[in-house]
Order: structure tokens, then C-alpha cells, then sequence
């Protein structure tokens, strides 16, 4: 497993059966405070399928048991690493350490995995980060939406000592033009990091962002800032596990 500290933004549009973002934060309600873990597995060759029945079967239930919550789980639309992508929710770094911990020796888990694994390991690699909310960030539970939707996991990386600039224009600006075309968003942060992770729901289900003209991104400008972040993006379009 590895934990990176960097300084991104991330944006996540992908497919959700029923995971939703929620109203945005009241002005007078106190910031999210929660720790976040955005964690990647890499199932071996042939074993995503039993990876998600795992997570579908046990290992949600024995993450709730102490304490760890489940906000979402997402597979890549076009998933050739085999990856499986999730997010959890703690009240702290140190809570979710205990977590953690109580966890891999909880007997039920190991009766899980030691069955789950009698033919050979179904992960490969982890990888982990934790994250905090951002103080214009909308409020997110799990709760089942109507219809399938579309989400993309976005990264941006803001230049040196603008990420405080990226985030202005995200509270000020960006978010509002998000609600005005039917984007939800979730906004999270490495703390001490110049990166930003934020994911948001199409309004499209079933469907992709249309394709731009030649010599066109798909990704939206950088609106005129003068420089004032111009961050680089990553993408990738995910689609939530059949749970």
C-alpha cells in the first residue's frame, strides 16, 4: 500500500446506481471535519468479479462494524488495471487508524479472506489517500438515486502557491456554474498539499460528455485567471459497483 501526500484537486464523474451527492452546506453549518480515505485496489487478472463480491458480501458490513463508513465504490468505465475505487469516511486520522486496525484482526475478516483467497489473492496493489473537506464542499451521503449516473475523477494540481487561488475560484465561482448545468460535486483536499480532490455527477445517465471537435478537449478552459492557477488535470470515467 502506498500513501501519497500531494497537492491535487480531483473530480469524480462517473456512473452512480445509488450513490448521490446531497444539498450544499448551509453557511451556518459547521464544516465537514471528517477524515477521508480515497483508496484504489488493483484485483488480479480475472478477479474483479470476486473482489466487488467480497466488498458486496463482507467487507462493507466489517468496515461499518468498526466504525468505518462507506461513502461510495466506483469501477472505471474503460478499466484495463482492474481497478475497484472507493471512499471511506472516519471522525479522524487517528480514528481511522484504529480502524484500520481493529479491522485486519477482526476474526470475521479473516475467515473472509482466508475463503476468499483459498485460489490465489484477488488484490495486487493498494493505493491510499487521505483527504479533507474543503469549506465550500457540499454535504455527501450514500443514498440510492433514481437512475444511473455519470461521474469523472478529475485531479487538478495547482501551480506553486496558487492553490488557495484554485480554491477561491472553486468557492466563488466554479461551483456555482457547476449547479447552473445540473453538476453535483464533491470537493476534498490533501491537508498540507497543493491538490484537490473533488468529484462530481453528470447529469446524463447511461451516457458520456459529448465528443468535442477536432482539435478540441473535452475537458473544460481554464477560465481567465492570469495565471492564477492554471493547474494540470487528470480524468478518468468511473462507474459505481454493483453492490
Amino acid at each position: 500500500m502506498t500513501t501519497k501526500p500531494m497537492y491535487k484537486l480531483t473530480v469524480l464523474l462517473g456512473l452512480v446506481s445509488w450513490i448521490a451527492a446531497l444539498a450544499v452546506l448551509a453557511a451556518d453549518k459547521p464544516r465537514d471535519t471528517r477524515c477521508y480515505e480515497l483508496r484504489t485496489y488493483y484485483a488480479a487478472p480475472g478477479k474483479l468479479d470476486a473482489l466487488n463480491a467480497r466488498f458486496r458480501n463482507h467487507t462493507m458490513q466489517i468496515f461499518e462494524k468498526h466504525g468505518m463508513v462507506n461513502i461510495g465504490y466506483w469501477v472505471p468505465a474503460d478499466n484495463p488495471e482492474n481497478k475497484l475505487i472507493y471512499v471511506l469516511a472516519f471522525p479522524s486520522r487517528d480514528a481511522a487508524k484504529k480502524s484500520w486496525a481493529d479491522f485486519s484482526k477482526d476474526p470475521d475478516w479473516q475467515k473472509v479472506i482466508s475463503e476468499s483467497e483459498a485460489s490465489g489473492r484477488l488484490v495486487t496493489k493498494v493505493d491510499s489517500v487521505y483527504l479533507s473537506a474543503t469549506d465550500y464542499s457540499p454535504e455527501i451521503k450514500p443514498a440510492k438515486a433514481a437512475a444511473p449516473r455519470l461521474f469523472e475523477l478529475r485531479t487538478y494540481t495547482a501551480a506553486p502557491g496558487k492553490l488557495d487561488d484554485l480554491h477561491a475560484r472553486f468557492r466563488d465561482h466554479t461551483c456555482k456554474l457547476f449547479e447552473k448545468h445540473g453538476m453535483a460535486r464533491r470537493e476534498i483536499s490533501l491537508p498540507g498539499a497543493d491538490r484537490l480532490f473533488a468529484y462530481e455527477i453528470g447529469p446524463s445517465p447511461e451516457s458520456d460528455p459529448p465528443i468535442p471537435p477536432p482539435g478540441r478537449s473535452r475537458s473544460p478552459p481554464v477560465w481567465g485567471d492570469n495565471g492564477a492557477s492554471r493547474p494540470d488535470r487528470a480524468r478518468s470515467f468511473v462507474r459505481p459497483s454493483r453492490r
